[in-house]
């Protein structure tokens, strides 16, 4: 007898599992996720989803073309990081989503680095949700090779609305090579 399983069991428990995975990087030593010359990685949701969700929640002013439309092919949904544009020089900043609430709210994104209209890589290498440990906070250009984001650092006991404390990872922008290249360098608790 076949045994059916509820989407529903699905969901939570593939929520559940990214919950738990999204900001373990952030306590270990730095590696390398995003190559020279790399792709925007794929979404991974279908293309009815993706246009329902664009539809109802995305922002034709998220970014510039060449990123909105990479973005697009790649199946994510743009939108502004906490409604913020971010671009300094030629380094623009992006989020894509693939779920949101009712209101519009990403529940499931990253955020994607363009230098100069190529794609250099994501700020984090798993996709991250509001509210969780590893949610990524404040983007900051610093110069035309450095920025850093602020992600949140939960633990059981904390509620939605208070990570324990916050991470700040810096980055530096390789241009040299195949094409520009995000890199993480180092984390700093900032609280």
């Amino acid at each position: 007898m076949r045994r059916v399983i509820p989407v529903s069991a699905v969901l939570l428990t593939a929520a559940a599992t990214l919950s738990a995975q999204t900001g373990a990087w952030l306590g270990q030593p730095m590696t390398a996720w995003n190559q020279p010359a790399g792709a925007v990685p794929a979404s991974g949701i279908g293309i009815s989803s993706q246009a329902a969700l664009e539809r109802r929640c995305g922002s034709a002013s998220a970014g510039t073309a060449v990123s909105s439309d990479a973005l697009r092919r790649a199946s994510w949904v743009t939108y502004r990081h906490l409604d913020q544009s971010l671009e300094k020089g030629d380094v623009e900043v992006i989020g894509g989503m693939t779920g949101a609430t009712p209101g519009c709210e990403p529940t499931l994104f990253n955020l994607f680095v363009f230098v100069g209209g190529r794609f250099a890589g994501t700020v984090s290498p798993t996709r991250m949700m509001p509210s969780r440990d590893g949610a990524a906070g404040a983007v900051r250009i610093i110069s035309d090779d450095t920025m850093t984001v602020e992600f949140a650092r939960y633990t059981d006991g904390d509620p939605d609305c208070c990570p324990s404390s916050r991470v700040r990872v810096n980055y530096r922008i390789e241009r040299k090579g195949a094409g520009p290249t995000l890199v993480a360098t180092d984390t700093r608790q900032v609280r």
